[in-house]
């Protein structure tokens, strides 16, 4: 297959099962039958259909939805590994999310796919010298969901945020693969320093809910941060930090605790 080409339908089988859901959801609920072809049975791939549904959600008076759609058609034809990420992120949400029942769901009911999915879109933009598109992203990604992502962070495949309630990820930072967050999750800086000041979240990381991550400091591979703590120094890999401030309180409890999604700690919840 040529570089940068969207996969054929047939050997994609994410694409094929969320068509397949979109069908089965359309049996159960005729109603949704126009959303579901307006959003996943009109198209022949996943970025055409990300695109339409990206467009459609951040679209106003200020910019048109086609105007957006060609956007992010531009982009998912420039940089194939945009949607290779919407894909691993679209099943890590199906896989770690117990609220989640199909691969359809996500992209058209959960804000924090459909959200990391324009911020891909916008960091695209900023990579490619058009950074007042990518601040618009922003805004509207901000305005429509209540996440704030700015364009420059740098954020890897398989990330799930659950809930997706006030979200703040910072200019400089970066998260790895296979990262799992809840609501409320700020990963800030301390102060006005310009340069690099937000936090490195490692491979596999679990992130509780209302926690914060603060300074250009590491959070390592498999690491677990309780829910409301304020970290404010580095985080060894495969270790759990709690409290506030932050201090470690044991081990991760798992090879992959954003997999698991254990909150637990010595007993009692997290959260």
């Amino acid at each position: 297959m040529a570089q940068n080409q969207p996969r054929p339908a047939a050997l994609d089988p994410v694409w094929q099962r969320i068509q397949d859901d979109a069908r089965a959801a359309i049996a159960s609920e005729p109603l949704i039958g126009g959303m579901a072809h307006a959003s996943v049975l009109h198209h022949k791939s996943l970025e055409s259909a990300l695109s339409y549904r990206i467009a459609s959600k951040l679209s106003s008076a200020e910019m048109s939805g086609q105007l957006l759609r060609e956007i992010c058609e531009e982009a998912y034809a420039s940089d194939t590994s945009l949607a290779e990420a919407a894909r691993a992120d679209i099943v890590a949400v199906y896989e770690r999310d117990p609220a989640c029942h199909s691969l359809l769901q996500p992209l058209l009911f959960f804000k924090g796919y459909q959200a990391v999915q324009a911020y891909r879109v916008g960091h695209w933009l900023w990579k490619s010298g058009r950074k007042d598109l990518a601040y618009f992203i922003q805004a509207r990604v901000s305005e429509v969901f209540g996440i704030d992502i700015h364009p420059n962070a740098r954020i890897g495949r398989g990330l799930m945020i659950d809930h997706a309630h006030s979200i703040v990820i910072g200019e400089t930072a970066v998260v790895g693969d296979n990262v799992s967050m809840l609501h409320s999750v700020t990963l800030g800086g301390t102060g006005k320093e310009e340069e690099d000041r937000h936090p490195k979240i490692g491979d596999g990381v679990l992130i509780g809910a209302g926690a914060k991550v603060l300074g250009n400091i590491s959070v390592g591979n498999c690491s677990r941060i309780a829910a409301g703590s304020v970290v404010l120094h580095e985080v060894p890999s495969c270790k759990t930090v709690a409290g506030v401030p932050a201090k470690i309180v044991g081990e991760a409890g798992c090879d992959q605790p954003s997999l698991t999604m254990d909150q637990i700690l010595n007993g009692v919840p997290a959260e």
